[in-house]
């Protein structure tokens, strides 16, 4: 993939690791096989992207890398132990990763939205997305054109003194 980007475009300037996956189950009927699916796309897969583009970056002395976290991994989530601990760990991992390459011209950052509509959302139970309704100070989940500017001011100049930040557009359910 990064051998492709680089042939074609000559550079990578912006990484924007936006995968995921979630389910719900309690913990003491969670499989490992289901941990581990969960960390693998969500936590394994930042990495395995970011450390196969970031060698391109440092050289080049430049470059944005955009994490989507969630806000469940600030906050936590019922049913999604395995979900909320592997967005923690990009949050984490931002926060790390930023302490390393900021010095040598890299940028990296996150966005932990809250309930989002989007496809995972209709995963979820009428049970639950009526309680998460109930939580939210806008009273309403969110659509993903209200994350999007998010990343295109993390990916643009103008947040040239953001570094290991996470900012979580979510409709009041993490207030921080």
């Amino acid at each position: 993939m990064v051998e492709r980007v680089l042939t074609h475009f000559g550079q990578i300037d912006i990484l924007v690791n936006n995968a995921g996956i979630f389910g719900q189950v309690l913990l003491a009927e969670m499989t490992v096989a289901e941990w581990d699916r969960i960390m693998s796309v969500n936590l394994r897969g930042v990495f395995l992207c970011t450390r196969f583009i970031l060698p391109h970056m440092l050289a080049q002395g430049h470059g944005k890398i955009i994490s989507i976290a969630s806000n469940l991994g600030q906050i936590g989530g019922t049913e999604m132990v395995h979900y909320s601990a592997s967005k923690g760990g990009v949050i984490a991992f931002t926060k790390a990763l930023a302490r390393e390459v900021s010095t040598k011209g890299i940028q990296v950052n996150a966005i932990a939205p809250g309930p989002i509509l989007t496809d995972m959302m209709k995963l979820e139970t009428d049970e639950w997305r009526d309680q998460k309704l109930s939580e939210l100070a806008l009273g309403r989940f969110g659509q993903a054109y209200e994350v999007a500017p998010t990343a295109v001011f993390l990916a643009s100049d103008d947040s040239s003194y953001y570094v290991g930040q996470t900012l979580s557009p979510n409709g009041g359910d993490t207030m921080l």
